[in-house]
C-alpha cells in the first residue's frame, strides 16, 4: 500500500523522495472504473485493479471524505460497512489511494474520467490559469473557463453509454449542470434526487435498467461535518451512522448480477487551533517573500512565483517549513510522480512553481485571503496515510 510505494529513480532531494506516491495504474481511484468498464467490454478500458470480478451491472456509490482510516477507528457506528471490510466475515474491502491532492475537485474527475490528475488537468483546489494568470477554483468553477478546453478528456461514463452501457449519475440536483459535474461525470443520464434514501432507491432502479449498467451515486454531507466539526466530532458520527445505513438500503436492493463498490474521495484530517499547527501565509514575510499567487488549499499549496524568484521561494519554503511539509519544485513533484506517470502540456503550467504538502498534523492557512478555509477544523489534501488512503468495499448481488 501507500507506506511502500517506489520512487522514481531519478536522484531528489530527501524531503521530496520521501513522500508516499499515490499508486496511479495499480491502486488508485483513477483506475476503478476503468476496471469496471472493462468487466463490460467497454473499448480502450484496461483493468489495472485485476482482483475485481466482472459484473453487468456496476454501481460506484462515493461518500464525500470518508477515508479508510476513520472508517476503521468507527466501526460501531458504521457497523455495515465495518462487515465488508477485509478480515471481517467474507470481506474484501480494502483501501486504495486517491491521488494528488487529495480534494474532491480533482478526485472526482480523476474516477470520472479514469485519468491522474496531470492528464485531466484538475490538479488542485484552486491553481493558477496560465491563459489569464488568475488562480481558477476547480471545485466551484471560479472564474469561469469553457470547461472542454480546460478537461477535454471524455468521460467513463460517456464511453460506456457510446459502447451500449445505461450510464447513470444519481446525484443532487444541484449537480447536475455544473461545469465540474460536465468535464468529470457526465454520460447517460443524469437524475437528481434530494434524500440519501432516494437516492439509493433510484440508484438500484437504474442498475436494473440495463443488461449491463454502470452507475454513479454520491453523498457529500460526510465531508462538510468533518470541515465544519472535525473527523471526531458526535456531528461527524452521526453523518457517518446516517451513511452506513444509505449503503445497506442500496445493498439490499441490488438486482441480479449486480456488484457496489463503496469509496470516497479523501480522508480527513483534524488541526488545532494554534499557530504551531496553523502557519499563516498572510502573518509570514519570509513565506511571502517572491510569491505572486497562493493556490491549493492548507495541506496542498501550489505557489506561484514571481518571475525569476521561484528557485529562492522553493530554498525559502524548504528553510522555514522544515520536516513539516514535503517541499518540492514544479519538475521535482511531476518528475515523483505526485501526478501521474505523465502531466500533459496544458496541465504543466497550472501546476505550482513550489509544492508544499503536509506531513505533520498542520496547515498553512491564509487568515485574510482565505478566511472560511482557515478557520476549518477537518483539513485534506496531502499524502499522509489519513488523507490519501480511501475505502474500495464490495457488495455483490
Amino acid at each position: 500500500m501507500i507506506e511502500s510505494t517506489a520512487w522514481d529513480p531519478h536522484p531528489e532531494p530527501l524531503a521530496v523522495a520521501s513522500a508516499p506516491c499515490p499508486e496511479y495504474g495499480s491502486g488508485s481511484l483513477a483506475d476503478l472504473l476503468p476496471t469496471l468498464a472493462a468487466g463490460m467490454a467497454v473499448p480502450g478500458m484496461t483493468a489495472a485493479l485485476g482482483e475485481l470480478t466482472p459484473a453487468d451491472r456496476n454501481c460506484v456509490f462515493l461518500i464525500d471524505g470518508l477515508g479508510w482510516e476513520q472508517l476503521r477507528a468507527h466501526p460501531e457506528d458504521a457497523p455495515f460497512m465495518a462487515s465488508l471490510l477485509a478480515g471481517s466475515r467474507g470481506g474484501t474491502g480494502r483501501p486504495i489511494t486517491a491521488g494528488y491532492p487529495a480534494t474532491t475537485a480533482t478526485s472526482l474527475a480523476s474516477i470520472g474520467t479514469g485519468r491522474p490528475p496531470g492528464e485531466h488537468g484538475l490538479p488542485g483546489y484552486t491553481v493558477r490559469d496560465p491563459a489569464t494568470g488568475a488562480l481558477m477554483n476547480q471545485l466551484r468553477w471560479q472564474p469561469w473557463t469553457p470547461p472542454q478546453v480546460w478537461q477535454p478528456y471524455p468521460t467513463v461514463f460517456q464511453l460506456a453509454h457510446q459502447a451500449g452501457v445505461h450510464a447513470a449519475q444519481v446525484s443532487s440536483p444541484t449537480f447536475e449542470n455544473t461545469p465540474l459535474t460536465r468535464v468529470a461525470l457526465s454520460g447517460g443520464t443524469f437524475l437528481g434526487r434530494l434524500t440519501g434514501e432516494d437516492r439509493m432507491d433510484l440508484a438500484a432502479e437504474q442498475l436494473a435498467a440495463g443488461d449491463r449498467s454502470l452507475v454513479y451515486t454520491y453523498y457529500a454531507e460526510l465531508d462538510g461535518a468533518g470541515h465544519r466539526y472535525g473527523v471526531d466530532s458526535d456531528t461527524w458520527r452521526g453523518q457517518l451512522m446516517y451513511v452506513d445505513r444509505l449503503v445497506q438500503r442500496l445493498a439490499e436492493q441490488l438486482p441480479p448480477r449486480s456488484a457496489l463498490y463503496v469509496t470516497a474521495d479523501h480522508g480527513m484530517i483534524d488541526v488545532p487551533f494554534d499557530e504551531r499547527h496553523r502557519i499563516d501565509f498572510d502573518e509570514d514575510w519570509e513565506l511571502r517573500a517572491g510569491v505572486a499567487l497562493l493556490g491549493g488549499e492548507g495541506r496542498a499549496r501550489h505557489v506561484y512565483a514571481v518571475p525569476g524568484a521561484a528557485a529562492d521561494v522553493l530554498a525559502c519554503w524548504r528553510e522555514v517549513l522544515g520536516e513539516q511539509f514535503w517541499v518540492a519544485s514544479r519538475e521535482e513533484a511531476i518528475a515523483a510522480g505526485w501526478f501521474g506517470p505523465r502531466v500533459d502540456e496544458r496541465v504543466h503550467d497550472r501546476i505550482g512553481d513550489v509544492l508544499a504538502a503536509a506531513r505533520d498534523d498542520v496547515l498553512i492557512i491564509a487568515s485574510e485571503r482565505e478566511p472560511k478555509e482557515s478557520a476549518m477544523v477537518g483539513n485534506h489534501g496531502s499524502m499522509t496515510p489519513a488523507e490519501q488512503l480511501v475505502p474500495l468495499l464490495e457488495v455483490r448481488s
